[in-house]
């Protein structure tokens, strides 16, 4: 019993914490999506969400969605080689591998993004190559190719390191079993690397769906504030606008998003950990 409520105590602060900056907030949201000032009283409507069904905004949905998913694939078409890679190299170089995808996140991620701006514009390093090469310059900036490449850089890790995780976990005998059995490389990875790491690709597929599909650093900074994103939506409502009641609305509706999309991964999650499961059996 003493014991417990030592546990107890020491949960304290976690639980004021969560109270005052997650709980408290979004009791917040859920009370202004609802509502609406009517001569300095607040009275329950639900205008917001039918404003949000108006054409521009699904437009602004839809591009959000098509962007997360296409940074999601690849992330995960460059983040599963380098993560396996780093899994196959020698113990000593693993550290330093991980390290080396690690470190740009202990940059801030303004200045991450604000690095990429100098780098895109006429007269930044990627152009000046290009120029020296014979190829012109390109108009990168502001464009939907400057955003995927933002959060490619910007959440690649997210991508990387549960990947690395799970393929470093791997049994190694049943890559040695699988071997002995007669299959070639190709059959070992598709038949019992990759099914075995399915964990570690759901993880960094939710990893990186999530921030990618509510950013708006990276829209409003490589992309000029002219191709809105969810993200900037609500920033707008509550920044600029100050209409909190919509915006409130719209992060309910992002929130519902995020949800579902965790749900289906959650789901595929456990399908693929049974399937290790019957495999190792």
């Amino acid at each position: 019993m003493k014991r417990q409520k030592s546990e107890s105590r020491l949960a304290t602060p976690y639980v004021i914490w969560s109270a005052l900056f997650i709980v408290i907030p979004l009791i917040l949201i859920v009370f202004f999506s609802f509502t609406k000032q009517v001569n300095g009283s607040y009275v329950f409507t639900l205008d917001n969400f039918h404003k949000f069904l108006a054409p521009m905004y699904f437009k602004v949905v839809k591009r959000s969605l098509i962007l997360a998913v296409i940074s999601t694939v690849l992330c995960l078409i460059v983040g599963y080689p380098t993560a396996y890679l780093i899994t196959k190299a020698k113990p000593s170089r693993r550290g330093t591998l991980l390290l080396l995808c690690i470190l740009p996140m202990w940059m801030n991620f303004l200045l991450r993004t604000y690095a990429w701006a100098a780098l895109l514009g006429k007269n930044g390093f990627i152009n000046t190559l290009l120029g020296a090469i014979g190829l012109g310059p390109i108009n990168i900036l502001y464009t939907d190719t400057a955003v995927l490449l933002g959060m490619v850089y910007n959440f690649l890790p997210f991508m990387i390191l549960p990947i690395h995780t799970a393929l470093s976990k791997m049994d190694q005998d049943l890559i040695n079993a699988a071997k002995d059995l007669g299959a070639n490389g190709a059959q070992v990875f598709t038949k019992v690397i990759f099914p075995l790491s399915l964990p570690g690709v759901v993880s960094g597929i939710t990893m990186v769906f999530m921030p990618a599909v509510s950013t708006f650093v990276i829209s409003k900074l490589l992309g000029g504030g002219q191709y809105y994103l969810i993200g900037n939506l609500i920033e707008q409502q509550f920044m600029s606008v100050g209409d909190w009641h919509f915006g409130s609305a719209i992060s309910i509706f992002m929130m519902i998003i995020i949800l579902i999309s965790m749900a289906i991964m959650n789901k595929y999650s456990n399908g693929s950990d049974k399937e290790g499961g019957g495999l190792l059996l």
